[in-house]
């Protein structure tokens, strides 16, 4: 079995569109576990509706620690709120990852959203040199796939550290097993954090962040002014989808299961 953890923090806006493309997949065998970290809106109510088990998370870290504590699968896939899922993402990423042998793998990233030389950009500056680092740098932003074994091996996510703490984890899961990028699929993404703060604001306090890190020191303080659901409010992928998926949403039953509630 494979179980999808995903922290949360007040994320209606994005959360049905995430549950919604892993609900049209055609890999059937997983759990859903939405991590709260308190939301005062529907995001915990959207996540029942959709049948995820509901448990108390905090932090991104903390939240997928508190997840896993509830999983029964043996891989594990940490993913953020803010995506989607392309169709066979599963299947494509469950046959690579048993294909090349791997421990733990991370993924390409692609806009939803943006003009063509944004999404070209973004091709550029992030996904080729992930590409080209492969070997001697992992890299875990937004979605990682792992064996539950080698989470352990681990110890989870470091809760202190304060940004990028999912491109620690690869970096630590790549010394004890095989770290891959899956190359037969991608992760489509919001770009919610580059259009609030500004892309070039944006894109150099990433950088400033990796430098830090490829100093081999993680960031436990809070010099880079992370805040998480900051970026909550703003408009989630196309508007035309947006009013589907919300209108399914609302249609849709609540699942009667205490299971869900943790």
């Amino acid at each position: 079995m494979l179980s999808i953890i995903i922290p949360t923090l007040n994320e209606e806006n994005y959360l049905p569109f995430l549950l919604e493309s892993i609900k049209n997949q055609d890999f059937k065998d997983y759990e859903i576990i939405v991590a709260d970290a308190g939301s005062h809106d529907k995001t915990r109510e959207i996540a029942k509706n959709f049948g995820c088990k509901v448990v108390s998370g905090g932090l991104p870290a903390k939240g997928r620690n508190e997840g896993t504590k509830f999983s029964r699968g043996n891989l594990l896939l940490f993913l953020d709120a803010d995506l989607k899922l392309p169709e066979g993402f599963l299947n494509n990423s469950l046959k690579e990852f048993d294909k090349r042998k791997l421990d733990i793998a991370s993924y390409y990233l692609k806009p939803e959203t943006g003009s063509k030389i944004i999404k070209a950009g973004f091709d550029f500056f992030y996904n080729r040199p992930i590409d080209f680092t492969e070997k001697f740098l992992a890299h875990g932003a937004m979605g990682i796939l792992v064996k539950k074994e080698i989470f352990e091996k681990i110890g989870g996510f470091d809760e202190k550290i304060k940004l990028a703490e999912d491109h620690y984890f690869a970096r630590q899961g790549a010394k004890i097993g095989r770290f891959g990028i899956i190359k037969s699929t991608k992760i489509y993404i919001s770009l919610r954090r580059f259009e609030k703060d500004g892309y070039f604001k944006t894109f150099f306090k990433y950088l400033c962040c990796h430098f830090y890190m490829f100093s081999g020191k993680a960031v436990k303080s809070d010099v880079f002014g992370y805040r998480f659901s900051h970026y909550s409010k703003t408009e989630p992928f196309s508007s035309k989808e947006g009013a589907k998926v919300k209108k399914r949403t609302k249609s849709s039953s609540p699942v009667q299961n205490d299971k869900n509630k943790v």
